[in-house]
């Protein structure tokens, strides 16, 4: 796979970008000025890298020259390349953790702190769309486990979000029919409505469609099904990768969350050994969109997870009751 700091050196605008969010999970936004490209939308702060100048560099330097504040602590977050009609760029994204100062408009742009759960692709430029679906996510993603009832996946579904957990993937693999797996939808949809929960959908695209759902889960089978992204931008496209080849058909449907495994052996795959950590970052460096760690992962591997680039970690036995 081609490495995006070889395309950013030959055909892309590289620019340094800034992920601020204050203690009211509200990040801070910048106008763009008219005159400019992608002008009158809302963007994250941040600027083009200088010759010979480093991401890290230009994300202070930036900061300072846009914003007025000294950044202390930030970590890289995403790469995103982008090729609008006129022009293509790489996002150098950092998510600021630390910074002094307070932050107004130095070049008389228009700023703001906005909710990141009121975030809309429509107000940014194109190419910010993963970025704003990265903030909306959490760091663990469940997935759906064994149940014995209606009444069984109600209790536990209630009990794992009370827990804390705020992505579900719907995932039944004992459901016989469409009609069955449509009523626990309905299910899933009104608890996780309740606990600001988002919703994944693994089904056909179809039965998918019939449901208003946050989003669908493909699973490395179905990904090759489709020559083009399935379902619509403002739903989330979650997939299951396991090799290079996924991955890039993955990319090629614009997922939105990319699951990537085997990291550790799985009680269901015995013998299959995991890719590891360092395996995990070195292809994590080149995908864009938000990957989760999924195998054999535990709640206490998410800050092995996070070093490893990861948006966190995904499971069933971790995150669901009695699994």
């Amino acid at each position: 796979m081609q490495s995006t700091e070889h395309k950013a050196a030959k055909d892309y605008v590289h620019v340094a970008v800034a992920v601020i969010i204050n203690q009211n999970n509200e990040v801070l936004l910048a106008l763009r000025p008219d005159h400019v490209h992608q002008g009158g939308l809302w963007e994250f702060p941040g600027g083009k890298l200088e010759v010979n100048e480093n991401v890290y560099d230009a994300l202070l330097r930036e900061s300072k020259e846009e914003l007025g504040i000294q950044i202390e602590q930030a970590e890289q977050y995403l790469k995103i390349q982008h090729d609008y009609s006129d022009k293509s760029v790489l996002l150098d994204v950092w998510k600021v953790n630390q910074f002094s100062g307070v932050p107004h408009g130095m070049e008389g742009q228009a700023i703001k702190w906005h909710p990141v759960r009121d975030l809309n692709p429509k107000h940014f430029p194109e190419a910010n769309m993963p970025i704003i679906h990265a903030l909306k996510l959490s760091e663990q993603y469940m997935i759906t486990g064994k149940f014995d009832d209606y009444d069984d996946f109600r209790k536990k579904l209630t009990a794992a979000l009370i827990a804390g957990e705020k992505i579900v993937q719907l995932r039944c693999k004992s459901v016989k029919s469409d009609n069955e797996y449509m009523k626990l939808a309905e299910i899933a949809k009104s608890i996780c409505s309740q606990f600001k929960a988002l919703l994944l959908l693994n089904t056909s695209v179809e039965v998918f469609n019939r449901l208003d759902a946050d989003g669908l889960h493909l699973n490395s089978q179905a990904l090759f099904q489709y020559e083009h992204r399935p379902i619509d931008d403002n739903k989330l496209l979650s997939v299951s990768c396991h090799s290079e080849t996924e991955i890039l058909q993955a990319e090629k449907l614009g997922a939105d969350i990319i699951l990537l495994s085997p990291v550790k052996e799985t009680s269901s795959h015995p013998g299959v050994q995991g890719i590891g950590w360092g395996k995990f970052n070195d292809i994590k460096k080149n995908i864009k969109s938000p990957v989760y760690a999924l195998g054999g992962m535990k709640k206490e591997d998410l800050i092995e997870a996070k070093r490893a680039g990861a948006q966190g970690v995904a499971a069933i036995s971790a995150f669901w009751l009695n699994e």
